[in-house]
């Protein structure tokens, strides 16, 4: 049975208006492409101290099993898979699927995706040893139900790195006024603040949700070097958190 309660129809219907532009890196999805290497240090330095993996040994993920949730045109899919896991790409939105799976046709990649939802992932007895929830959990209608399917997804000693947006002052300048109105990176309407979650309200859900936190750190913009890099202290705006499922 279908348990798709968590899914806002007006949250997929942007993001599947915007699937073609996955991959243009000077398009709507340009906030992505600049984080991308900030989130994968991250996702993969948590990936390779929760598994013993030597992450300079080539494919140092094989073996595991990834859910990319949220994978859009797959972004992060694409680089799991060259580091060796066994990688499904899952997302709401219909139309993104084909994006990704021509671009990774094109990359020479085997990448299981599909157009489906954590809940009904769950529902089949779906199970990974690590789900990659990245900025997914402010647009959905129902963030706790949304983790614990996550949470169902995971393997006992699984891994869930999952990050989103803080709710203060800061974060509507940035994201909103900053993202959406004056440098236009994204379309106005693409982030809604009343939905951003501050990160003890997400350590807070996780725990609901059955999984222990284990780490958080923000990412921050410099806008010198126009670059993200991590932080363990200024989670003000963008942050990232860790968390495991215990046998």
């Amino acid at each position: 049975m279908s348990q798709t309660n968590t899914i806002d129809p007006a949250e997929v219907a942007k993001f599947e208006a915007m699937a073609a532009e996955w991959w243009d890196t000077e398009g709507k999805f340009k906030p992505l492409h600049l984080m991308n290497p900030c989130r994968l240090d991250y996702i993969t330095s948590q990936i390779a101290a929760e598994f013993d993996r030597d992450l300079t040994a080539p494919m140092p993920f094989k073996g595991l099993r990834v859910l990319d949730i949220g994978c859009g045109g797959g972004l992060l899919s694409e680089p799991m898979a060259r580091l060796g896991a066994d990688v499904v790409g899952a997302d709401a939105a219909p139309r993104n699927i084909p994006v990704a799976q021509v671009h990774a046709a094109q990359s020479g990649l085997a990448i299981d995706y599909r157009h489906t939802t954590a809940e009904d992932l769950a529902a089949s007895g779906e199970q990974f040893d690590v789900v990659l929830n990245m900025e997914v959990v402010e647009h959905v209608a129902d963030p706790q139900g949304y983790l614990t399917a996550c949470q169902l997804l995971l393997k006992p000693g699984g891994l869930m790195i999952c990050s989103t947006l803080n709710r203060n002052a800061k974060s509507f300048v940035m994201a909103i006024i900053g993202a959406e109105w004056v440098m236009r990176w994204l379309p106005k309407g693409t982030h809604d603040w009343a939905k951003f979650i501050t990160p003890d309200e997400l350590y807070d859900l996780i725990r609901k949700a059955g999984l222990d936190p284990v780490d958080r750190k923000g990412m921050v913009f410099n806008p010198i070097s126009w670059k993200w890099a991590t932080s363990a202290r200024d989670l003000s705006c963008n942050y990232v958190t860790a968390s495991v499922k215990r046998g």
